[in-house]
């Protein structure tokens, strides 16, 4: 045996071993709750670490314990390959059921996805706190919302999962997910997994988001498989080892390297974006910078008050070489993060830059204080004028520059905060500064190289970021023509069609209802805004919901919906949306009420939002909300600038 092998089985031994111990005590209570929900015998940890892609209770998984076939899944939260093969694996829970089929989730981030390795470590989390039942909940939401990765939205996703969130909070703020997520990264890589989603299905390799049909023929395999063994005696507890190193060995995965992979790194991000900075764009640091730090960022936003002190040891560090460069991002959900926005924008516009990082620091330094009467403070102690500070914030006067900005951030899909790009290069969250230095460093010396070829110091950023790459492509997706009687609101003959997929317990779908209120504002009749149900599986009083929205629409045309619509968004907490809520709403609408309980009671309109449903799945729209703009996909509760760009995009097309 080479050094380089023993080596590898070590390391493969040491997880196994790791994943044995965590099965046996940390897991085993959150097992015992997965057990009623998935049919694993009560209490049991497994674990199979001798075989060539080794899997335990430590994983999240779904099926029983003694499952004749596993399929072991290493996928990556931010690969959209990875969002096309959920249906089928899906399918195959829902054709094989627990007591056939095991499936085993790896967590495999790439290291060009910047937003990945905190999401799987969020819903690594999720599992280690709450099970897996609340992990298979979380990560159906963080596919389901494939743009929007960021810290606040883990912390809702888990939430609406039913995590344990007094847990989930300290556990996730000291990382400690990760350990998990690096183990399955070298288990995948000495497997031969180099790209994702990658399967093996009983140990035998499946590349690549493969349809329903392929799995299934191979699963049908493996249970003849399994039950030649059986007949001869193998106990059910060695069948997937024995399949898995007897079709590992025949059907390998393609060679990669054998050495574990590290942990993601920015710095190995070579990507250049072509991201603009604009004249009125607040700057800090060199005039004429090598380097520029083009930073998207909020007031609101815990995570982007951690990362202020590494701006400020970087200015300090890279004087005179680096500038930092400010556009606004303020989330849909954090309500006081715009009024503070428009406060260090204001400041900026009576007293230039120097006034905008003063309130800058001061917002940060006071984030859990951003009300009406604290921005007034601040602009009194800012020596501002307070009563021109109080009517921007009244007016929003600076609406069209933070879309502006936003609209860049969705461009350039920068959709989380904080957000950066380093002479183009992309750096995600609140990174250590050390990963900030790495990409400094390297683009210091590509600097150097374009100044000593004649560049000017004031160009340099132009000239690093000219080859980079612009805005990604909209993706579109058609669902075919909505039914005809489908409620709307706008222009009934707008040439731009928005499709509006969404769910009346979704609280995400609640949210964006202030992005689509100025769309209504700023487009009029030249759009016309199509609802269709979507309800998700895990809302449990959604269906019905659903159902008395288009009674409403039957017995009182679009504005009866719309106002069923207004209510079940304003009732979702409290006084919810069950069946004693519906029947109150559509008195208060005046519906004819022995209609609307019959409708209700007999499930008159339950075909009517399948079909929607059916639509939806049919082009991979699997959470909420989710919009197609004349077929542009909008993927969650995007700001309005998402909904502008898509819009004026369509308008153009359409005339």
């Amino acid at each position: 045996m080479s050094k380089g092998s023993a080596i590898l089985g070590f390391i493969l031994s040491f997880i196994g071993g790791i994943s044995l111990m965590w099965g046996l005590d940390k897991y085993v209570p959150a097992g015992e709750v997965d057990a009623k929900k998935e049919g694993t015998a009560a209490g049991v940890a497994w674990s199979f670490p001798d075989a060539k892609v080794p899997i335990s209770s430590a994983d999240p998984h779904w099926g029983s314990a003694d499952a004749p076939v596993s399929i072991v899944l290493f996928s990556d939260y931010q690969c959209p390959y990875c969002t096309k093969v959920e249906p089928a694996i899906k399918a195959m829970k829902d054709k094989y059921g627990p007591e056939k089929l095991r499936v085993v989730w790896k967590h495999f981030p790439l290291p060009m996805h910047a937003q990945a390795v905190p999401a799987h470590v969020a819903t690594q989390t999720a599992f280690e706190v709450s099970g897996s039942d609340a992990f298979w909940k979380m990560h159906e939401l963080v596919f389901a919302n494939q743009r929007a990765l960021t810290p606040e939205n883990f912390a809702a996703w888990a939430t609406q999962a039913g995590v344990d969130m007094a847990k989930f909070t300290p556990a996730f703020a000291s990382n400690a997910g990760k350990a998990k997520v690096d183990a399955d990264i070298a288990v995948g890589s000495a497997a031969g997994v180099s790209g994702t989603p990658a399967s093996f299905i009983n140990g035998v390799f499946m590349s690549g988001a493969q349809p329903a049909e392929k799995f299934a023929a191979e699963i049908d395999k493996q249970l003849a498989e399994a039950q030649v063994l059986l007949a001869a005696g193998t106990p059910k507890n060695k069948i997937y080892t024995t399949l898995t190193n007897k079709n590992h060995a025949a059907k390998a995965a393609p060679a990669a390297d054998t050495k574990p992979q590290a942990p993601p790194d920015p710095a190995a991000d070579k990507t250049i974006w072509k991201v603009p900075v604009g004249k009125g764009d607040p700057k800090k640091g060199a005039k004429k910078a090598l380097v520029t730090i083009v930073e998207f960022s909020e007031y609101e936003c815990p995570f982007c008050g951690r990362v202020e002190p590494t701006i400020k040891e970087l200015l300090s560090s890279y004087a005179g070489k680096l500038r930092v460069v400010w556009k606004d991002n303020p989330l849909p959900f954090h309500k006081r993060a715009t009024p503070a926005a428009i406060l260090a924008r204001e400041a900026q516009a009576q007293k230039g830059d120097e006034a905008f990082w003063k309130a800058h620091a001061m917002l940060f330094a006071n984030q859990q204080k951003l009300g009406d009467a604290d921005l007034e403070g601040y602009a009194k102690e800012l020596g501002l004028d307070v009563a021109k500070v109080k009517q921007a914030i009244k007016e929003n006067k600076f609406a069209d520059v933070i879309e502006e900005c936003q609209a860049v951030a969705s461009d350039f899909q920068a959709g989380g905060t904080p957000h950066f790009f380093i002479n183009g290069r992309r750096i995600s969250g609140a990174q250590p500064v050390d990963n900030f230095k790495k990409i400094i460093d390297e683009e210091l010396k590509r600097a150097e190289e374009l100044v000593a070829k004649g560049t000017k110091l004031e160009d340099v950023y132009a000239a690093a970021t000219k080859e980079g790459k612009g805005p990604a492509d909209l993706e579109k997706k058609d669902p075919g023509p909505a039914p005809k009687d489908a409620p709307f609101k706008g222009g009934k003959a707008a040439k731009v069609v928005i499709y509006e997929f969404s769910d009346f317990e979704c609280p995400f779908c609640g949210r964006v209802g202030d992005a689509l209120k100025q769309v209504e504002a700023k487009y009029g009749d030249k759009v016309k805004i199509v609802w269709r149900h979507k309800p998700l599986s895990f809302h449990q009083n959604a269906p019905l919901a659903h159902q008395a929205s288009i009674e409403a629409f039957k017995q009182k045309g679009n504005d009866g919906f719309w106002k069923m619509h207004d209510k079940l968004f304003a009732g979702q907490k409290s006084p919810g949306i069950k069946r004693e809520q519906l029947d109150q709403y559509a008195g208060e609408l005046g519906l004819d009420m022995a209609k609307f309980k019959k409708a209700l009671d007999d499930g008159t309109h339950k075909a009517a939002v399948d079909e929607d449903i059916k639509a939806s799945d049919k082009i991979g729209i699997g959470g909420t909300p989710a919009f197609l703009v004349n077929g542009y996909f909008i993927e969650g509760a995007q700001p309005f600038s998402a909904f502008r760009a898509a819009i004026d995009k369509a308008l153009k097309e359409a005339k």
